[in-house]
């Protein structure tokens, strides 16, 4: 199997991080929403935003905002999420 190729990879690196501050600001709004008592930010989407490419985004807002840091599904989750992802790029980039 071929390795990712360089040029590859820094071609992607802006979309995430643009991915990853979009995730940041919507752990922010769903606190906000929180605090507010209004319409909230399901879970399973913050899951599924960390799922494709957006759990440091998602780790970062969370301690950034004090937000979901007593839900053990989100502090053993994200990273969990985080290695997994680690360890797939890893593996194609051998």
């Amino acid at each position: 199997m071929a390795g990712l190729e360089t040029n590859q990879v820094a071609s992607f690196l802006p979309f995430l991080a643009a991915y990853n501050l979009c995730a940041c600001i919507l752990m922010g709004w769903d606190k906000h929403q929180a605090r507010r008592d209004a319409r909230r930010v399901p879970e399973r989407m913050l899951f599924a935003v960390a799922l494709t490419g957006g759990a440091p985004g998602i780790m970062a807002g969370m301690y950034l905002f004090h937000h979901k840091t007593r839900h053990l599904s989100f502090v053993f989750g994200i990273p969990a999420i985080i290695a997994l992802q680690l360890g797939l790029l890893w593996w194609f980039a051998r």
